[in-house]
């Protein structure tokens, strides 16, 4: 059979999880109920930051940008495919597609790398107390959140660019709820090579190098936390980084997941079910996580909504 042009490809068809008709409203509410709760608890979480002066430190700075990629991330599938379920479709056009990738890549890289700043930043905390304000002043801050999304938007413009030159025969659906960028590889019929040549290149480079940087921080602060004579200054120091660490381990095992899944044969379902783990648990467990474990942003939270925060 012989290819169709990418140009004449006008739309997709996302399988979801499901074909099953009766099984489509408790997907909808269940989605529904996910983002809802991730969008209300990671903007309250920038709200309290924003608002509180106390919260108006390097760390919390970092983490009012980790909320707000975080909505990004999540408003980037499930909106869609909500909208499908809503009104029983499962297309999505081309330039719809692309668009979905470009910023799916855009936010997922952007999670890895803020997390690996907020690693830099619990490292010289522990490490560097004395040297802390010096260190972490305004402007490292700003630029390596800067740096960070300047790197992103060219990993994605890159990948993005590189799906364009794609061609597509008559097998147009994703077995996914999303247009994942694996997923488009595998169902093109042009040669794709260096497609993918690229897409491990950046995962290595871009997911490989800040997860390097996060266990050589950790390892120094492991290091500093053991040599603290007293327990109760061993505990107040991994205190500190318990609710990074938490997240960190959350985000890459679910990554990790998705990964092995996809690896496997006959395994479109399974990475799909997977996939909801970084894309939507992960963000909506982060607010729970640095709320419940941190006393400042409980006292934020309480200031802002009047409710005391267990």
């Amino acid at each position: 059979m012989e290819p169709e042009n990418d140009t004449q490809i006008s739309e997709f068809f996302l399988l979801g999880f499901s074909e099953k008709p009766q099984l489509q409203p408790l997907i909808f509410g269940l989605f529904l109920s996910m983002y809802l709760i991730t969008a209300f608890g990671n903007m309250l979480i920038i709200l309290a930051i924003s608002t509180d002066p106390n919260l108006h430190t390097p760390m919390y700075f970092f983490l009012s940008n980790l909320s707000f990629v975080d909505i990004c991330f999540t408003s980037t599938t499930i909106p869609k495919m909500l909208m499908n379920i809503q009104k029983e479709s499962k297309v999505i056009t081309y330039a719809g597609c692309v668009t979905q990738i470009y910023f799916l890549i855009l936010f997922a890289v952007l999670d890895v790398f803020l997390l690996s700043v907020m690693a830099y930043d619990q490292f010289v905390a522990i490490c560097h107390p004395l040297h802390y304000r010096i260190i972490m002043n305004p402007l490292l801050c700003g630029l390596l959140v800067l740096v960070s999304w300047v790197m992103c938007i060219l990993n994605s413009l890159l990948q993005s660019l590189m799906m364009l030159r794609l061609s597509f025969c008559t097998h147009l659906h994703i077995p996914h709820f999303f247009c994942e960028l694996n997923e488009m590889i595998q169902i093109a019929c042009s040669d794709t090579f260096l497609n993918n040549l690229v897409m491990y290149f950046a995962a290595v480079l871009l997911g490989g190098g800040p997860f390097a940087g996060i266990l050589y921080s950790y390892s120094k602060i492991v290091s500093s936390i053991r040599r603290i004579s007293s327990a109760q200054g061993k505990y107040k120091a991994f205190s500190t980084c318990a609710s990074h660490l938490s997240v960190v381990c959350l985000f890459y095992c679910t990554m990790l997941g998705v990964y092995l899944s996809s690896a496997a044969p006959q395994s479109s379902h399974s990475s799909a079910v997977v996939s909801v783990m970084y894309t939507v648990v992960t963000p909506m467990l982060n607010p729970f996580i640095y709320s419940l474990r941190n006393r400042d942003i409980k006292r934020g939270l309480k200031r802002i909504t009047g409710v005391p925060v267990m």
